[in-house]
């Protein structure tokens, strides 16, 4: 079996995967741990972060480290969150120590009008956790009064009743920070050492040029510098602006969580931030608490206060503990709670209010992005070293001639000040040397095209909540995804039936079903259900609340007469099991009006199934559960699973009331009984497939990426769904591994399991744990995995997975916090999308790598070979910053925001280990390095014979010659712009239409260049040219068009030039290894014959 579970793709991807393990495997744990510039993906240790910034070259290290971590600011932020906590707790204690000394009468609080208490005694009674006073209030019911909230109702949903409580209790929000402003970045962008040095240098040169040639000439070169060094500073401060408004936006998205509310009767989502006091809100598992508040009824109810006290031990509420703290978890149960306090007036509040949220965050790319800019860097500042040693000694030697072709230096002769201002001059072009050089630009690449990518992202329905996810998303080499409303709808409804004994199809009515069996299912679905049915306003007709299995079961039973407030109210919950995904059922216990307890299960069908001895018939008699009726039932639903419904099985029995704890705490601890029960009926719910799954299927495969499948349903549900979706190929569900039951996968040990993990498509009947597990083993078997998760017992395998991807509508909000993308509408096809952008992260910035270090290496040489040989370099300061300008914010620009394209999708994943430029880079930059160095270079020391100036003068014919290398040398760029949109495709225009960034930006580069040869001649030492040699000039450019077309046709090894290196110093390594350790045995033998 081909490793994408389709044969058709094996001969094109095993070389990829071969690559892959190449690339990932290459650096060895030594090598891995000795890489300064390598950090993983999730969870860095703090001083690995330290490391790769000290050892990283940054002129300007505020703009450099912006978007990384703030390390201090996140030990500051844990620090100010103990303190809260200490004090809340230092408060609550005084607070009961005066109250147990003193009996001080309180100053009554004067309530809200309209409203019957004060915000301060409903925020107290939480914060204080003050049962006494809930008691002396007349507790919740009493609460409720006197907040004018129906505890079954809620309040009215009229905007007019909403607005008299946020006037009178507040909003549920918090102060933020107020977002910097654009001057901010002004001033960031001012603190780059390199600029400040140049904008000195133009000080200097405009103070000399003034007093040598006067006013009217003297203060052009000064105020031309300062001029390039303003527009770059604006330009980055507008980039940089942008972008921290798009961080901003997003995580707004993030904060705005939407939640159910209880609001005239009928459950209806709000916005945590649309939240009010007195609000009914109902909390299940993996539920985050939106504000304060008192319990009304739960069951089960379990909440993780870790967030806010700092333990992890979970606290049961009941009656004598019901006080319910914003910003923490519902670790199990569910419930239904009253707001009593919102925003500031929460702990929670007080805490979010106090902290800056820390939009930083290292990524891997950008962490390698900043050691490929140091080591460029380093070698750029040897040049401009170089160059300023050598301009220095040729000037004081006598070498170095004006543009009228006069000594600039003679010893004895030339003024202080001149000599002076030469070597200012020179400085400064060793400064612009080493701006160009050092790539400032490319390390904030990555958050440009993440910025983008993550804007893009939000259109395609994925809410990014950490950056290095998009990038990783592009390496992803296996999804396992789960199938409930991510493969199929999640629309569900009961299309078949087995009811005693007789099959029913459609089972949409209750006409020859047992009364008695109607009777006890309409009871057991009614109570033992999350979900709620209520009159709709407009229509009347019943509506129905929940999930979607939930609300599938509560239709159906409509349908067969069952009237839910009624139901519900002839019997009370003694004790609920909630529905686990370990166990795979739910239970709960009722007593009826006749004291007599009913115990009703429900869940999947086979287990439920294993614990019924006894079945009703259709007489209503109840019949020994014989193995023969267990066969005949078993083939029911596998039947049924074939014919891809879910399985649900109900049972119940009765218990003696005796046997029921009386003790509440009790209660909590009971085990409600699980043996002997009855079988009632086996539904079959129908969850179609998503119109697109199947080709979103076939993409991730003709991509190198193998769709898994991990659910809870049964085998042969979860066989047919995977045949239907093509996650199974025909043929291969008779592989061994290939389909495998949770407990199967489970019962191996762990180097059993590495060895068939790939050859697994479909787990049955997975727990949390087994996906743990599975997720576990492909990543020690090198894969980088994707994980789709939606409860809250997927959040160790979200967490554990190199990119974790909750669900937005059905997942829980311990789910979303444990992920990296949140999918908002749960679709398979939206997580090929977020891979299509994680591959494009990666790809555009290779085009920018590529772009730069052409620029760079040509800049660079250019100016060491022509300051060596004729003390001059024909790039100005001014115009190298212009180029510096294309090169780092336009350039970053115009190719960090390129589009996704479907080419992206026929690739092999992106190695982990991969190196940032490939041979088809290295082949392509140097082709175009090379050619735009031996033209430029032939222009300097021949241009005046090639461009005709033999006739003019030496200083007329230099500064033309110098206005056509630099026009030559930006169009080179601009041309080179297109070649980097596409460097491993000929045709360089394919989708340029939709790139108007992209355009606009070259549109802008262009006319600039045409403004500054044409008309800033005094600024830039341009002069204008005429139009044969503006001709010349895009000539140059263009030529690197067909060779960059024809270079496309030289193929490269497969093997990147880093891994030669690598393998040379290897075996150096290992070389000197044994030679130690063939030494070492020698002095061993040499001292045995020694002591004989």
């Amino acid at each position: 079996m081909s490793s994408n579970g389709n044969p058709r793709f094996s001969s094109r991807r095993s070389p990829s995967c071969e690559n892959y393990e190449r690339f990932d495997h290459s650096y060895d744990e030594g090598e891995t741990q000795n890489d300064v510039f390598y950090i993983p993906n999730k969870k860095a240790p703090p001083e690995r972060l330290k490391k790769w910034r000290k050892a990283t070259l940054a002129l300007n290290a505020s703009r450099r480290f912006r978007y990384t971590s703030d390390l201090k600011r996140a030990e500051k932020r844990e620090q100010i969150i103990r303190k809260i906590r200490t004090s809340a707790q230092a408060v609550r204690a005084v607070y009961l120590f005066k109250k147990g000394v003193q009996n001080t009468k309180k100053e009554e609080e004067t309530p809200p009008e309209g409203f019957e208490i004060g915000p301060t005694t409903l925020a107290n009674l939480v914060r204080d956790r003050d049962l006494n006073c809930l008691q002396q209030l007349g507790g919740v019911n009493e609460v409720a009064r006197l907040l004018h909230t129906d505890l079954e109702k809620g309040i009215n949903e009229v905007p007019e009743e909403i607005q008299r409580r946020l006037q009178a209790y507040g909003e549920n929000s918090y102060p933020r920070k107020a977002a910097r402003n654009f001057f901010v970045f002004v001033w960031e962008a001012l603190q780059d050492t390199t600029l400040i040095i140049l904008m000195v240098c133009a000080a200097l040169s405009l103070v000399f040029g003034i007093k040598t040639e006067g006013i009217k000439e003297g203060w052009f070169d000064g105020a031309s510098i300062n001029f390039a060094v303003i527009l770059v500073i604006l330009v980055t401060a507008i980039s940089d602006y942008r972008q921290s408004l798009q961080f901003q936006n997003l995580n707004e998205e993030k904060r705005n969580i939407q939640l159910q509310v209880i609001r005239g009767g009928r459950r209806s989502k709000v916005s945590i931030f649309d939240l009010v006091v007195g609000d009914v809100v109902p909390l299940n598992i993996g539920d985050q608490v939106p504000a304060d508040g008192i319990l009304i009824e739960g069951h089960s109810l379990s909440i993780d206060e870790s967030s806010m006290t700092g333990e992890s031990k979970y606290v049961y509420k009941d009656k004598k503990n019901p006080f319910l703290m914003s910003g923490c978890k519902v670790a199990d149960g569910y419930g239904t709670m009253l707001v009593t306090a919102v925003g500031l007036n929460t702990e929670w509040g007080l805490v979010m209010a106090t902290i800056s949220e820390d939009n930083g965050e290292e990524t891997p790319l950008q962490v390698r992005l900043n050691g490929v800019a140091t080591f460029i860097g380093k070698v750029g500042l040897a040049v401009a070293v170089l160059v300023f040693l050598i301009l220095i000694i040729r000037f004081f030697t006598g070498n170095t001639e004006d543009k009228n072709g006069k000594t600039m230096f003679k010893a004895g002769k030339t003024s202080v000040g001149d000599a002076f201002n030469g070597i200012v001059k020179i400085f400064a072009i060793a400064v612009t040397i080493v701006v160009v050089a050092v790539p400032e630009g490319l390390p904030l690449a990555v958050t440009l095209t993440l910025a983008y990518s993550m804007r893009k992202m939000m259109a395609d329905k994925a809410l990014v909540r950490r950056l290095s996810a998009c990038e990783t998303m592009g390496s992803a080499t296996t999804i396992c995804s789960d199938k409930t409303g991510t493969l199929t709808l999640n629309q569900m409804t009961v299309v078949k039936a087995f009811i005693a004994g007789e099959s029913r199809e459609p089972p949409d009515t209750s006409e020859g079903l047992p009364p008695v069996i109607q009777a006890l299912l309409v009871e057991g679905i009614s109570q033992n259900t999350t979900g709620s049915v209520y009159k709709s306003k407009g229509s009347g007709e019943m509506e129905v609340t929940g999930s979607p299995t939930e609300k599938a079961i509560l239709s159906w039973a409509l349908k067969l007469g069952m009237n839910f407030d009624d139901e519900r109210s002839k019997s009370s919950i003694l004790h609920v099991f909630t529905f686990n995904s370990e166990k795979k059922r739910g239970g709960v216990a009722l007593k009826r009006s006749d004291s007599e307890v009913h115990i009703h299960w429900k869940g999947a069908a086979e287990i439920v199934l294993d614990l019924c001895k006894t079945w009703i018939d259709s007489s209503g008699s109840v019949q020994e559960m014989t193995p023969t009726k267990v066969d005949e039932n078993k083939k029911i639903i596998e039947g049924m699973a074939a014919a891809t419904l879910r399985c649900i099985a109900f049972a119940y029995r009765t218990c003696d009331l005796h046997n029921v704890p009386v003790d509440e705490e009790q209660r909590q601890s009971w085990q409600i009984p699980e043996d002997n029960l009855t079988l009632l009926a086996i539904v079959g719910i129908k969850d179609p497939c998503r119109p697109n799954v199947r080709e979103a299927v076939h993409i991730c495969q003709k991509a190198g990426v193998k769709v898994r499948m991990v659910t809870g349903d049964n085998i042969y549900t979860a066989k047919a769904i995977a045949t239907e979706c093509g996650i199974l190929q025909p043929g291969e569900d008779t592989e061994q591994y290939a389909i495998i039951e949770g407990r199967d996968f489970r019962s191996y040990s762990e180097d059993e399991r590495l060895k068939f993990v790939d050859k697994i498509c479909v787990m049955g009947r997975s727990s949390p744990t087994d996906k743990l597990y599975l997720v576990q083993a492909l990543r020690k078997r090198g894969h980088v995995v994707a994980v789709t998760g939606d409860g809250t017992n997927d959040a160790p395998a979200l967490h554990e997975a190199d990119i974790g991807l909750s669900m937005g509508i059905q997942g829980t909000e311990v789910a979303k916090e444990s992920s990296d993308i949140i999918i908002l509408d749960d679709n398979f096809a939206s997580v090929v999308k977020v891979v299509r952008w994680g591959r494009s992260v990666y790809a555009n910035i290779q085009k920018f790598i590529q772009f730069q270090l052409t620029v760079n290496v040509a800049a660079l040489t250019i100016n060491f070979v022509a300051a060596i040989s004729s003390g001059d370099v024909p790039l100005t300061a001014v115009q190298l910053l212009w180029v510096n300008l294309i090169m780092d914010t336009l350039g970053a620009l115009a190719l960090a925001t390129e589009a996704p394209t479907d080419h992206l999708m026929i690739r092999p994943p992106v190695g982990r280990r991969e190196p940032l430029i490939t041979n088809i880079m290295w082949r392509n930059l140097i082709v175009q390095a090379f050619y735009q160095v031996t033209v430029l270079l032939v222009l300097t020391f021949k241009g005046n014979d090639i461009l005709d100036l033999k006739l003019d003068s030496t200083a007329r014919a230099n500064e033309v010659r110098n206005t056509v290398i630099f026009n030559a040398f930006v169009f080179c760029q601009i041309f080179n712009e297109f070649n980097s949109r596409k460097p491993d495709q000929i045709n360089i225009f394919r989708g340029l239409r939709q790139s108007h960034l992209f355009v606009g930006i070259i549109s802008f580069t262009l006319v600039l260049q045409v403004l500054i040869v044409e008309f800033a001649g005094k600024f830039a030492k341009t002069t204008p040219l005429n139009w044969k040699k503006w001709i010349i000039c895009i000539v140059i450019g263009f030529i690197s068009w067909p060779l960059a077309a024809i270079v496309k046709l030289i193929p490269v090894p497969e093997t990147p030039l880093s891994d030669y290196f690598r393998l040379k110093k290897r075996r150096r390594r290992h070389s000197s290894e044994n030679r130690s350790k063939s030494d070492g045995k020698a002095e061993v033998n040499e001292g045995q014959n020694h002591h004989v």
